[in-house]
């Protein structure tokens, strides 16, 4: 007999499986590894045997039971050629049946097991969809299974097919078991999927002793419970205790923190975003049934949808007769998402109002679905919606409406990637409709502005300026030509290519201002309106501090148009600083500068460094042009001219987690330390602003307490149109009343120096709009 051929060893086969969700591949290399060879992937059965038969084996009664209890029905799904099972059989768990897809891997391990292990069950068939009936085991024990169908180019659907089967075959009161590396990718769709009615615990499997491995096993356990059941997932473990790759380490605690704290979010009762499975396992009561002001939060998609979707299930909030409809849909464009109308609880019940509809999905899209036809998302909506109708709708179709997209034309100026925050575009647009006193301002035509946008937070137009010629008064493309871009946008990211095409030269108009909220934030200088007019008139300047330069369009009109006002800008990204001055045109000057450093530590630095309370400092002109200041510089600044108190302090930042409910802003400028810091740095009769965005209405009225406990009067100005909700705080012991906004208001009129009189009277009537609070 000849010499049987060297085979290759398991690590050198590796490189076979291309694709690790493809049966050929998985059926070539067990055919090359041959039936006696086995396969471990992770931990093997002398690191696995105690707590793996700690998992299995049920708590001992308190009292011996006459007869033993039954053997426990345990799935292996996605066996392969590994040993688990054939160790689990020798430690008396007879009950055991192996699936694989792979019929070359079946066929060797019921050779390999036949005689030796008689009562052990093999079957070709595919983990995704299994053919046994409901509830048939009590255990299902996965060694890497998920973990292989998480190929990044597959995304979740085959791990999301794969678990719904998991939660089908297992009885009530079973366990899913599941062996895996813990990769984010992977624990955030099985913490998800099994949110809603399992109890989970991770643990980690000892290594080898002799082994230092980079990569640690875990095993999480998920028990099936009743479908009401959220609770937070517990580990037997700290981080210290973990002796692996950090990377990983750092990934599964960031996936845990992150899914514990949103189940506490549902045990508070806070809200949250549900699939639709959620909603099928009961986390908001029966979906049939109408619950007249139920407003329910939820993401949109299963296996057989293209696209996943946010959004918002909204029952009339009173029972009606007249409905034109039981349940309807509302398609919400990327460009009208972020709007008052659709983002805030208030805005959505109008919308509920004028749709007659006694239940009304509201579905927002996102760039996900840039390049989809209506006609394409409609058609994927239709059976994710059909899921939601209530039972009075069933046999009737479900009509879909769709709010207009402002934006006419777009065109991309510039891209660029910021390692503080992230991806930034800059584009051009046109918009469909321009509604307020611009267009009685400007003259007819369609109206283009230039915008900055942080991906990050991409729903929120971070800044919007009108775009001029040189010479003129607007760019109007009902008028002229469409322009060449200054810059173009290069495929490499950060970089800028030039064009050798004609230019037209455009400017930024600091003489308008296109976001309401801008206006907002300067309304409320109203309330102390009579401190800076006295100021002026003693021709001395006022020091106000914006926190947030975006591209600097609220500093620069504020420069304009109130010139006794010292304006200094804090921002901590220098890229975004070079932007506001190449595309927005932001200038530095005596009475304008940029301090590039951390807005919390410069108003801590400001509040420890202020003048003994009476002691009034406002004269703080400089001679000559000021530079730029890195961090490192700020510790000299404040030591002298910016030890001073803050006249108007502004809060204007973008949260870098807007998924936390607060885009606007960072959570840290929410919090009290940093409140009573911004109270300690201004003066006795300044005025401290945040900008506050959020669709959460806790959230509101947490910042809001917060405010009430820090300040001695606070102000509330709600725009319309908008999600923003301007607030005001003053220090000064004496507040403003409601009576005398009016002699206020116009108090700021005269001290408003616009160009364009009805932008003044846009400023002057937002200020007869802000609420007293406190």
């Amino acid at each position: 007999m000849g010499k049987k051929k060297a085979q290759p060893q398991g690590q050198d086969l590796l490189h076979t499986l291309t694709d690790f969700t493809s049966k050929d591949n998985w059926d070539k290399f067990f055919t090359l590894r041959g039936g006696d060879d086995s396969f471990e992937w992770y931990a093997e059965w002398p690191q696995l045997r105690d707590p793996l038969l700690s998992a299995l084996v049920p708590a001992a009664p308190a009292a011996a039971a006459p007869t033993p209890p039954p053997q426990p029905q345990i799935l292996v799904p996605g066996c392969g050629n590994s040993r688990l099972s054939e160790h689990l059989y020798d430690a008396g768990f007879r009950s055991v049946t192996n699936i694989d897809f792979s019929k070359v891997v079946i066929s060797d391990m019921l050779r390999r097991n036949v005689r030796d292990r008689p009562a052990m069950k093999w079957r070709v068939m595919d983990m995704t969809a299994m053919q046994f009936p409901d509830e048939t085991f009590d255990i299902v024990l996965d060694k890497g299974g998920l973990d292989a169908l998480m190929e990044p180019e597959h995304g979740h659907k085959l791990g999301d097919q794969y678990l719904s089967e998991v939660k089908r075959v297992l009885i009530s009161g079973g366990k899913f078991i599941c062996l895996t590396l813990a990769e984010s990718h992977v624990l955030g769709l099985l913490f998800s999927k099994l949110r809603f009615g399992w109890t989970m615990s991770i643990h980690a499997i000892p290594h080898k002793s002799c082994e230092k491995s980079s990569l640690q096993t875990f095993m999480v356990i998920a028990v099936k419970e009743s479908p009401a059941v959220v609770q937070p997932i517990t580990s037997s473990f700290n981080r210290s205790s973990l002796d692996c790759n950090s990377k990983q380490i750092s990934g599964m605690y960031k996936e845990l923190d992150n899914e514990n704290r949103i189940r506490e979010e549902h045990l508070a009762g806070s809200d949250v975003l549900h699939s639709l499975e959620d909603l099928r396992l009961g986390a908001n009561g029966a979906l049939d049934k109408l619950n007249p002001g139920h407003c329910v939060q939820l993401i949109l998609s299963d296996k057989n949808s293209r696209y996943s979707y946010r959004a918002v299930l909204l029952d009339a909030q009173e029972k009606s007769e007249t409905f034109l409809r039981h349940c309807g849909v509302i398609i919400v464009p990327k460009t009208r998402a972020h709007g008052w109308l659709y983002s805030s609880e208030e805005g959505q019940w109008k919308v509920v109002e004028s749709a007659e509809a006694a239940r009304l999905i509201m579905v927002f899209l996102d760039s996900s679905h840039m390049h989809a036809s209506m006609d394409d998302i409609q058609k994927d909506l239709s059976p994710l919606v059909k899921q939601l109708e209530p039972a009075n709708n069933y046999g009737s179709q479900i009509p879909f409406m769709m709010v207009d997209d402002p934006i006419k034309d777009r065109q991309l100026i510039h891209q660029v990637t910021s390692s503080l925050t992230g991806q930034i575009t800059i584009d051009d647009v046109v918009y469909s409709n321009v509604e307020g006193d611009v267009s009685h301002i400007l003259p007819d035509g369609d109206l283009q502005f230039r915008r900055m946008i942080f991906q990050r937070n991409e729903d929120l137009v971070q800044s919007e300026a009108l775009l001029t010629r040189e010479g003129s008064t607007v760019v109007s493309s009902g008028k002229t030509d469409r322009r060449k871009s200054s810059s173009s946008k290069s495929r490499k990211r950060g970089n800028q290519r030039k064009t050798n095409e004609p230019q037209e030269t455009l400017k930024i108009s600091h003489d308008y201002l296109a976001s309401s909220y801008h206006s907002g934030i300067l309304s409320g200088f109203m309330l102390v309106s009579s401190y800076l007019e006295k100021v002026s008139s003693m021709g001395r300047t006022v020091r106000a501090v914006v926190i947030g330069l975006g591209a600097g369009l609220l500093p620069m009109f504020l420069h304009g148009t109130m010139p006794f006002i010292h304006v200094e800008v804090v921002e901590l990204d220098p890229l975004v600083f070079s932007l506001a001055k190449e595309y927005f045109d932001f200038i530095e000057n005596d009475q304008m500068k940029v301090h590039v450093t951390d807005g919390i530590e410069f108003v801590r630095r400001v509040a420890s460094t202020v003048a003994p309370a009476g002691a009034a400092v406002i004269d703080r002109k400089e001679n000559g042009n000021l530079k730029t200041l890195q961090s490192a510089d700020s510790e000299s600044l404040l030591d002298s001219q910016d030890s001073g108190e803050i006249d108007i302090l502004v809060v204007d930042v973008d949260s870098e987690d807007p998924s936390s409910g607060l885009s606007c802003p960072a959570a840290d400028f929410v919090e009290e330390p940093f409140l009573k810091d911004a109270k300690s740095s201004i003066s006795k009769q300044g005025l401290f602003v945040v900008n506050l965005v959020s669709r959460s209405t806790k959230i509101k009225e947490m910042v809001i307490s917060r405010l009430k406990t820090v300040f001695n009067h606070l102000y509330s100005l709600q725009l319309e149109e908008d999600v923003n909700e301007i607030l005001f705080a003053l220090k000064t012991d004496d507040g403003i009343t409601e009576n005398q906004f009016t002699e206020a208001a116009d108090q700021l009129q005269k001290l408003l120096l616009c160009r364009h009189p009805k932008m003044r009277q846009t400023i002057v009537d937002t200020s007869k709009k802000i609420k007293r609070l406190k």
